[in-house]
């Protein structure tokens, strides 16, 4: 069961696109212009305020998509939103596939290795490229173990809030 007030960053405005408000807009979704699915937005900026609008709109650009927000009307008001962050909140994403995962929803999981082991709580998840990487954090140390299944990953239980993983202790 996920937590209906966590939230997950989908976002990041970059700043001014064109002279009309428009902004230039960095999605993490996939297909980029999934993220106009997910409002409202709450907006948070570079010094953590935030606010919640409603309304947005958008398009695939050069380079990310671009946007419009009600109330943004110039190229001033769309730059004053550089670096202002979208978030949305879990609650609005649809249910994952079978044996697929939200990075957030693995965040604060335990996880164990296959010898017992207690490794600590994913703290957070990241992409090399090449895989997907678990960061767990005990209180000791912090260990990344690379996200492939079933090589390293052996086992995800959502109910149980727990990750069972093939890897070293010592490594």
């Amino acid at each position: 069961m996920t937590d209906p007030t966590r939230r997950i960053l989908l976002g990041r405005i970059h700043g001014a696109f064109g002279v009309r408000g428009e902004l230039r807009v960095e999605s993490f979704t996939d297909p980029e212009t999934e993220l106009f699915r997910y409002q409202p937005w709450t907006l948070r900026d570079a010094q953590g305020r935030e606010r919640v609008v409603e309304g947005a709109r958008g398009r695939p650009g050069p380079k990310g998509v671009v946007a419009t927000l009600p109330g943004v009307e110039d190229r001033e008001g769309a730059d004053a939103m550089r670096g202002t962050e979208i978030w949305v909140p879990r609650s609005a994403l649809p249910p994952p596939s079978a044996d697929e995962f939200y990075w957030v929803d693995l965040e604060g999981m335990r996880v164990r290795n296959v010898e017992g082991v207690d490794f600590g709580t994913v703290a957070f998840v990241f992409s090399t490229g090449a895989n997907d990487v678990l960061v767990v954090r005990d209180d000791a140390r912090e260990r990344m173990v690379p996200f492939v299944r079933p090589d390293y990953v052996r086992g995800i239980d959502m109910d149980a809030g727990t990750i069972l993983v093939d890897w070293d202790p010592d490594f």
